[in-house]
């Protein structure tokens, strides 16, 4: 038995939540998957995993016995990015977490570029949903952070800083008029996260994206019920573009209907708040060589600096307030 092999199946099969995901993985079949398994729990003389029809579950051996293997695995990897770091082109597969609007709207634009620099680099892309922190199942998870220090035992690089702005389609602002102030919002259609109970403008930028700074405007606005209230941001976002209304949207799903002029910056001094994009690592002695390079390249496409590049690039850049 092929125990290492045995030890990666067993974690894919948890990571993925069957056997049959983990075998589209690791480019196998389910029965050579299942078998590996039952190889393993056969040597442990232990069951690790309860099978029913519906889903998977760690028995209590199987627990404690993932959290030692992943450790393991780890540290092979890490044994093997030093021995081959010197003379091995970055390859191997790259697992990496991110948020659904930015995977769609950023990252799938710029793999061809990784793609053809590193073409021995597989990559794996979860975006199931909002990432609440860096996932050690994960190589790179891109983190959004809002009005929060980082915190955790993991190693960040920062991308860039997305503000979060108003957008509607110009045709739905021939139609209703261009709002001057947060304040005349009131009177038009509004599009938000539903779970949003008030949104708060704040004019300008001061400094390092501090929204108490002195001399700083907020103005404050009740949102009622909206038009429409989602927690799907590409969904607020393709309601735009149709002309439904006003919707609040990260710079980085913005930017290209912005460019085009499919969509246009409302209120374009204000703004509702910032956000900023890290890629995070856990915490290794040895990185592999195809983490690092995938860090190296997103930092090098969106900056890495303490700006919007997404506002920049479309041409509506807050005005920083004297």
């Amino acid at each position: 038995m092929d125990r290492l092999q045995s030890m990666r199946a067993f974690v894919r099969v948890i990571d993925a939540g069957s056997f049959a995901g983990a075998a589209r993985e690791m480019n196998q079949s389910p029965a050579v998957v299942t078998r590996l398994v039952a190889d393993l729990e056969e040597h442990l003389g232990a069951r690790l995993i309860n099978r029913t029809t519906r889903r998977l579950a760690l028995t209590d051996i199987g627990e404690a016995y993932l959290e030692r293997t992943r450790a393991i695995l780890t540290e092979v990897e890490e044994a093997e990015a030093l021995a081959s770091s010197a003379t091995s082109e970055p390859r191997g597969h790259l697992r990496v977490l991110a948020p659904p609007a930015f995977a769609v709207h950023q990252l799938a634009k710029h793999l061809p570029a990784f793609h053809e620099q590193y073409p021995k680099v597989t990559i794996e892309l979860a975006a199931p949903g909002p990432v609440e922190g860096m996932d050690e199942a994960f190589d790179v998870t891109i983190l959004s952070v809002a009005r929060r220090p980082l915190d955790g035992d993991f190693v960040a690089r920062r991308l860039a800083r997305s503000e979060v702005i108003a957008c509607a389609a110009p045709a739905y602002l021939d139609r209703r008029g261009r709002p001057q102030h947060p304040g005349e919002l009131s009177g038009h259609d509004a599009m938000l996260p539903s779970f949003l109970r008030e949104v708060s403008f704040v004019r300008g930028l001061f400094g390092d994206a501090d929204d108490d700074a002195p001399g700083g405007e907020t103005v404050s606005i009740a949102t009622a019920r909206p038009l429409l209230g989602t927690t799907h941001i590409d969904l607020l976002y393709a309601a735009a573009l149709h002309g439904l209304g006003i919707a609040g949207l990260p710079s980085f799903v913005a930017e290209d209907a912005l460019r085009e002029g499919a969509l246009e910056r409302v209120l374009p001094e204000w703004r509702l708040f910032d956000a900023t994009l890290y890629a995070a690592m856990p915490t290794r002695k040895h990185v592999p060589a195809r983490t690092r390079v995938f860090v190296d390249f997103l930092v090098k496409a969106f900056g890495g600096e303490d700006r919007d590049p997404w506002l920049i690039a479309a041409g509506c850049e807050t005005a920083k307030r004297q």
